[in-house]
């Protein structure tokens, strides 16, 4: 997002760009750390913190990705050849992905199901840091984000689940809008006159 633009006008045409969309360059180490420093001022009861990041970059992400293939092989030995190069470019699709792990747990004060939701905040949030700092954004969930088998792989650890996978690079495909819910399908008033 460019800085002469206001935030309701951002709001009024922010778009995820499909993953598959993404190219380099990416954010470097240091713009990194400053969109999760942004990301990170998320409605959060309690300053519990209930969620950390991974950063995949680099080299590192097509080794995962080949691991990834080998688990979803040993789920689905009849992938599909297509299907084998998604999954083998899982976390190369996008200069830098990070990961939103939740690691939401009882508290005296603070259910868990609040600790949930400030991780799901924090993924929208680094989409919203990410255009803030001119970059492009997605926000996925994929099987593996599910999958307890992938966690060691991913640097999951255990009693911790994915909230999701932010993909952040570059595009040269235009945004393009898709259909949006329509008020009076979502709303419903409670008091008021008008």
């Amino acid at each position: 997002m460019r800085s002469d633009i206001k935030l309701i006008d951002y709001l009024g045409v922010r778009r995820s760009i499909p993953a598959f969309q993404m190219c380099e360059p990416g954010p470097e180490k240091a713009e990194i750390e400053e969109i999760l420093r942004l990301a990170s001022r998320v409605p959060d009861h309690g300053k519990l913190a209930p969620w950390r990041f991974i950063v995949y970059r680099g080299e590192e992400r097509k080794r995962i990705s080949e691991e990834l293939l080998k688990l979803a092989l040993e789920i689905k030995p009849d992938l599909s050849d297509e299907m084998i190069q998604v999954e083998r470019a899982r976390l190369t699709r996008a200069p830098v992905v990070v990961a939103v792990v939740s690691t939401a747990a009882p508290h005296v004060k603070i259910p868990e199901w609040e600790q949930l939701m400030s991780a799901g905040a924090l993924c929208l949030n680094i989409i919203f840091s990410a255009n803030a700092n001119g970059w492009v954004a997605n926000w996925l969930t994929e099987w593996y984000a599910y999958n307890e088998r992938a966690y060691p792989l991913l640097g999951v650890q255990p009693g911790e689940k994915v909230a999701g996978f932010i993909h952040i690079g570059s595009t040269t495909v235009p945004p393009i809008e898709r259909p949006r819910p329509e008020l009076s399908q979502t709303v419903s008033w409670v008091g008021g006159d008008d």
